[in-house]
């Protein structure tokens, strides 16, 4: 995406707009300048993607991976760019970051079995948005009940995340997600 944004950016002033400061350690990204068009969902959306951002027990790693992985499937550079760094904070490889970009990253020797089955379970759930059986039960046998529901909200929640930045076409920014 390159150019404006569809829309302008909201003002940045009122209760919704410190919520997200407050999150976000004090800046605005260009995600937020949109949600602040309408204030209830931007503190609704800030309380959903701060608990899975920062109140999960899924590892660091897990959630970048697939917050990244949503970001290619979604064609969403925002969302990668802004979560690269933290990605790399949580130990993703050079190597695992090029290989969430190819057509089957879950193949890759990179990955551990638990990253590589998320990563099955991302794809699925974002390409086919129905999970086979068989995956979910091999999910189910590496992951604890609560972990899933997580693992599952993260797919959804950052899915939805992707088609607001397209929709919209947010321009990425070189500032990264804190929070």
């Amino acid at each position: 995406m390159t150019g404006p944004a569809r829309l302008p950016d909201a003002p940045e002033d009122g209760a919704a707009a410190e919520v997200l400061r407050t999150r976000r350690g004090g800046e605005l990204s260009g995600l937020d300048r949109m949600l602040l068009h309408s204030p209830p969902v931007a503190e609704g959306w800030s309380a959903l993607m701060g608990a899975l951002r920062n109140r999960t027990t899924l590892t660091p790693d897990l959630t970048e991976l697939t917050i990244l992985r949503i970001a290619v499937l979604n064609d969403a550079p925002f969302e990668w760019t802004s979560h690269e760094p933290a990605a790399r904070r949580a130990g993703v490889t050079d190597e695992q970051l090029a290989a969430l970009r190819t057509g089957d990253p879950a193949a890759a020797a990179v990955f551990s079995p638990a990253q590589a089955l998320a990563l099955r379970f991302v794809d699925a759930s974002t390409r086919e948005v129905a999970v086979p059986d068989e995956l979910f039960a091999a999910l189910r046998e590496e992951l604890d009940d609560r972990q899933v529901v997580e693992l599952v909200a993260t797919v959804a929640g950052y899915a939805m995340v992707s088609r607001f930045l397209v929709a919209l076409q947010v321009p990425s920014g070189d500032g990264e997600v804190r929070g």
